[in-house]
């Protein structure tokens, strides 16, 4: 068994990580593929935060590109960032409109994390959790 601690990853921690990644991914895939192909609640979501509907495809894939970069291993740092980025303007838009629902994009990029610390030694050492 190797020590989480000491920068190594448990297989337990790693199936952990993942699942918490594949779910939060997959709910991204489908969020983005819906707006990309104009499926109708989500481009009436658009226009109800006050955003064309000729955006829908522009929106889609920006989220698409680095939700498929996050739950791609080489590139899942950078994927998550830019996941974080696009959950941060879905807050934006929700706390503008008072949307009571602005809590979830945030609570999908805190998990979409813990999903990328639980799997990543790397960033375990960049952000230790204690010392």
């Amino acid at each position: 068994m190797v020590d989480p601690v000491q920068g190594g990853t448990s297989r337990g921690m790693s199936r952990v990580g993942w699942v918490l990644t594949g779910l939060v991914g997959v709910f991204l895939l489908v969020d983005g593929g819906a707006r990309v192909v104009g499926f109708a609640p989500y481009v009436e979501g658009l226009t109800t935060f006050g955003y064309p509907a000729s955006l829908a495809t522009a929106i889609g894939l920006s989220l698409l590109a680095p939700t498929i970069l996050m739950l791609i291993p080489r590139t899942a740092v950078l994927g998550c960032i830019l996941v974080t980025g696009y959950l941060g303007g879905a807050t934006a838009t929700q706390v503008r409109v008072l949307n009571p629902w602005f809590l979830f994009p945030v609570m999908m990029g805190m998990i979409a994390w813990l999903g990328l610390y639980l799997r990543e030694p790397r960033l375990r050492k960049l952000v230790p959790l204690r010392d």
